[in-house]
């Protein structure tokens, strides 16, 4: 199905954007923070909410932030505390920030570091799920964990992984049912590492992935976009044949989330500037050890297309406050707010 967008816009971005993050942290709110990645001017992180009537994207916050965002992620137990990927002189930085109380005020320029990620970083993550001590950053040769105490403004590198003779690692996915374990995605595979001996083990191997996502609700399934094969579904127990492959982008199909709350909503997006929306069933029948080479293209999958954008997209997100929302950010700085209600009928 095609269609445009009837959409909320937030029009306040001024700048070219490809990170947006839901505010998991926010129980009472949707809410979303979008930075910025302006190569000339003083970059900005918005905090977006959906006003109290639900009509309307307003900017709770407007923060400046020095350098340009590549990376941007919300912690998912305090609200005010959030991360960035950053260019740095010649290379790339990493940082948590808090946003500073706001007492009524809808600007405050200045954000308060918590702590400085050294090296050169290209990707964050937060364990998903709750409260948790440990960040794993990711750069293009190691993957480091950090012990990290907010309260004291400090972080330290605990253990170490390297990625050997991979190439290029681009960035990954921590599994929300088991903090010991990672997906990291190279040019050329992905692998499971175990954060408790930073080794790496299972893969998937001669496949160009640009983005992974573990469902949250279906313990051992993840899903990965790719430029041959578009959006591919797996069981991480039997990687030799995915359990399900869904059409990619016309473009290249360059992130893939799924739904907070129903396992089988899959969200895509590209740089074909279209996001689209997928019922992805699968079952325990859809893989083993006869399963085809190619699977099987089930009719009806593709929910909708938002098309209502002109530059590509880089950057989605689920509302964690009220699953049937999502935002969807453009290049060009564009935000645009949707509602899925109308096709959780047909599950």
């Amino acid at each position: 199905m095609q269609g445009g967008s009837s959409g909320i816009v937030y029009g306040g971005l001024k700048y070219q954007a490809r990170c947006i993050a839901d505010v998991r942290a926010d129980a009472g709110s949707t809410t979303f923070l979008a930075g910025t990645l302006s190569l000339k001017e003083e970059n900005e992180v918005h905090l977006i909410r959906l006003s109290p009537g639900e009509s309307e994207l307003v900017c709770d916050g407007l923060f400046y932030h020095p350098n340009e965002i590549w990376d941007l992620k919300s912690c998912p137990f305090d609200h005010r505390v959030f991360s960035t990927v950053y260019t740095s002189g010649e290379g790339y930085g990493a940082a948590v920030w808090k946003i500073p109380e706001q007492h009524g005020q809808s600007n405050s320029p200045q954000l308060e570091q918590l702590f400085e990620l050294a090296g050169h970083m290209g990707n964050v993550l937060w364990w998903p799920l709750g409260k948790h001590d440990k960040l794993i950053s990711i750069d293009d040769r190691n993957i480091f964990l950090w012990n990290i105490d907010s309260s004291n403004k400090s972080a330290k590198v605990i253990s170490q992984g390297s990625a050997d003779m991979l190439p290029n690692l681009r960035g990954g996915a921590w599994d929300p049912h088991n903090h010991n374990s990672i997906a990291a995605i190279s040019d050329s595979s992905l692998h499971l590492w175990d954060l408790r001996s930073m080794d790496k083990s299972t893969a998937i191997e001669h496949a160009h992935i640009r983005d992974v996502d573990y469902n949250p609700k279906k313990q051992n399934l993840i899903a990965t976009t790719e430029d041959e094969f578009g959006i591919r579904l797996w069981d991480l127990r039997m990687l030799k044949h995915p359990l399900k492959d869904l059409p990619g982008h016309s473009h290249w199909t360059w992130t893939v989330r799924h739904n907070p709350e129903y396992d089988e909503l899959l969200l895509s997006a590209g740089t074909d500037s279209t996001v689209n929306l997928w019922l992805a069933q699968v079952s325990s029948n859809d893989s083993g050890p006869d399963s085809p080479s190619s699977p099987k293209r089930q009719e009806e999958q593709l929910l909708n297309s938002y098309t209502d954008y002109e530059d590509s997209i880089y950057g989605i997100a689920w509302s964690s406050h009220d699953p049937s929302l999502f935002a969807s950010l453009s290049y060009d700085g564009r935000v645009v707010l949707e509602s899925v209600k109308p096709y959780l009928q047909r599950k």
